[in-house]
């Protein structure tokens, strides 16, 4: 498949790409006005299926209230419609973009009675970092640019104009030959990537912080708690300082798109041995083998398209 498939779902129907279009005037490019989500689709021996898709549209209504933007269309119907575009666009494996925004009424910050639109696209995105990052390991900075605390956005929706924060670390990094950037809170603890969660390991443990951290509660990140423990291991949560950072033995991103990417190296600094660490690979392999439906165990995770 091409990078963006032949249709998208477009307020309530399949659409033709190239007909799925809003206004220049829409509230949401001039304010950023917009909820998204970050899902994907794997090819299992039953067909594609959606990692926690229930789940995902379930955050993107959460998301939207935060910002008083009322998503006409609830979550089974947000679920039924992401089925049948995989079905239309004849895809197996996909990531998948569910956004809800305000479009054109008003040019005023006040969206006022300006409609509520929501598309949902199918994309080939391949690996977020890169495919050698998932197995080498990727190198990262520490940002320049901070993270915005949650007084100022609330850090656990997924909102379109806070990504400009996101944006600009990103940037910077990649302007400087690194795969991604990681953004400190203004204490100097850590919050998390661009777009991504962080988790370190030392002594065999899981770290990871919380939403007190200006961070993302990630569905990614919740679904690693489980299976940590399932290969026994323990996790902590706590605010992680940059001394817990560069005592690591490993340390990796995760997210939905991201999946689960070893860091082998911050600025100059190399993380445990300069490779992807063991734990995290093993780790992975479980990832991979759930989201592919290769664990039976965890199809409760997965919504099989035919």
């Amino acid at each position: 498949m091409s990078n963006y498939s032949r249709y998208i779902w477009f307020n309530g129907k399949i659409t033709k790409f190239e007909d799925a279009k809003i206004h220049v005037l829409s509230h949401c490019i001039h304010y950023g006005s917009a909820v998204f989500e970050g899902v994907k689709c794997y090819d299992t021996n039953k067909g594609p299926a959606v990692f926690k898709l229930e789940e995902h549209m379930n955050r993107l209504h959460k998301s939207a209230r935060a910002f008083k933007i009322e998503i006409p269309f609830d979550v089974k119907t947000l679920c039924n419609a992401t089925k049948d575009l995989i079905r239309e666009n004849e895809v197996k494996n996909c990531y998948l973009r569910p956004i809800a925004y305000y479009g054109f009424d008003t040019l005023g910050v006040h969206p006022k009675n300006c409609p509520v639109e929501v598309a949902i696209a199918t994309l080939n995105w391949g690996a977020y970092v890169s495919k050698e990052a998932l197995k080498q390991g990727a190198k990262i900075t520490i940002s320049p640019w901070k993270k915005y605390k949650s007084n100022a956005f609330p850090s656990s929706t997924k909102a379109s104009g806070p990504y400009l924060n996101s944006m600009l670390a990103v940037q910077d990094a990649k302007s400087r030959g690194f795969d991604e950037a990681l953004l400190l809170n203004e204490d100097n603890s850590i919050a998390e990537g661009s777009g991504q969660n962080i988790f370190l390991i030392k002594d065999n443990i899981f770290y990871t912080n919380d939403q007190s951290s200006n961070i993302l509660l990630g569905i990614t990140r919740s679904t690693l708690f489980e299976l940590i423990q399932e290969l026994g291991y323990t996790y902590k949560i706590k605010t992680l300082s940059q001394d817990d950072l560069f005592s690591a033995d490993e340390i990796f991103y995760c997210g939905s798109a991201s999946e689960v990417t070893p860091i082998k190296q911050i600025d100059d600094h190399k993380v445990g041995s300069g490779k992807s660490g063991e734990i995290t690979l093993k780790l992975q392999e479980k990832y991979y083998n759930i989201v592919r439906g290769k664990d039976e165990k965890y199809h409760k995770w997965l919504t099989f398209i035919n």
